[in-house]
């Protein structure tokens, strides 16, 4: 196996065209992982944490723009990038330990292409943009544009993602990511939810994202649950709604942490508590 350290994405995005079987290497959270249990055996592995601006967080049209190899404990540790997006930051700061999240990136989460992955519900509600690189140019594009089926993304051949963009937000707005683990710490979501929520003068809700994970192929943004939470001010009826129809947009497995039953249950309680949260982030009184 070959190791290279990226100069520039260009160089990334060359040494990915190259024919080998690659693998980029950013945390390594997953990639090594996955190399130790011999589910990956590439012939040539990627470094692109040294490439300018993929480990940095910058302020950008009034929102933040996210570097691919910026870690959790960065995005964490980010005090305005946290009071913007918290439901983003605290779905990054789920991966894992403390000492994976030295390393986890919210990309490498995305790109692992886990239906499961905790950031990636957080980023749906949110409305984030991946920037891509590729042999053809670079182009922008929605998170969810970008989800496949379990382990996989719809990034092209030798394409890869270079930044998150979480955009500015209103005035009135907040966000929140929940999950369900069997165990308090370090565990894989049965059933997920991230919800964004826009709030007018009044506290009605006038705009609302809901996203599941965990409990189909891929993370999904349910229109209907969002849809049943505007012109309200998350009364019983409203949340009702919301809960049922994250029931139905469910197509859960059954494994040992979890049935369809339960995790098709507990996606609409994940989201409604969520949005509980996401009202009075944005202002709201319950």
């Amino acid at each position: 196996m070959r190791y290279v350290v990226a100069k520039d994405s260009r160089d990334a995005v060359a040494l990915l065209n190259t024919g080998e079987n690659a693998r980029l290497l950013a945390g390594g959270t997953d990639v090594l992982v996955q190399m130790k249990l011999g589910n990956k055996t590439p012939s040539l592995l990627i470094d692109i944490k040294s490439i300018n601006g993929f480990s940095d967080i910058f302020a950008e049209n009034g929102g933040f723009r996210i570097g691919a190899a910026v870690n959790g404990a960065e995005m964490g540790a980010h005090a305005a990038l946290k009071a913007m997006w918290p439901g983003v930051v605290e779905a990054v700061e789920l991966i894992g330990s403390t000492q994976v999240q030295g390393r986890a990136t919210m990309v490498g989460n995305l790109c692992n292409g886990s239906p499961a992955a905790d950031a990636v519900p957080a980023m749906l509600a949110a409305g984030a943009m991946a920037r891509v690189e590729g042999p053809s140019g670079t182009r922008d594009m929605l998170v969810a544009e970008l989800l496949k089926g379990p382990g996989q993304t719809k990034l092209g051949k030798a394409e890869l993602i270079s930044s998150i963009y979480l955009p500015a937000r209103p005035e009135h707005s907040g966000d929140a990511y929940l999950r369900f683990i069997p165990r308090t710490e370090m565990d894989i979501a049965v059933a997920s939810a991230g919800v964004n929520l826009v709030l007018d003068a009044s506290g009605t809700v006038a705009d609302a994202t809901v996203a599941l994970g965990a409990v189909a192929p891929t993370a999904v943004v349910v229109p209907d649950a969002a849809a049943a939470l505007l012109g309200s001010k998350l009364g019983a009826q409203a949340l009702e709604a919301c809960a049922a129809a994250c029931a139905a947009a469910c197509s859960p497995i059954d494994d040992r942490r979890g049935t369809v039953e339960f995790r098709t249950k507990i996606a609409g309680v994940m989201a409604t508590r969520a949005a509980n949260i996401a009202y009075t982030r944005a202002g709201g009184q319950l």
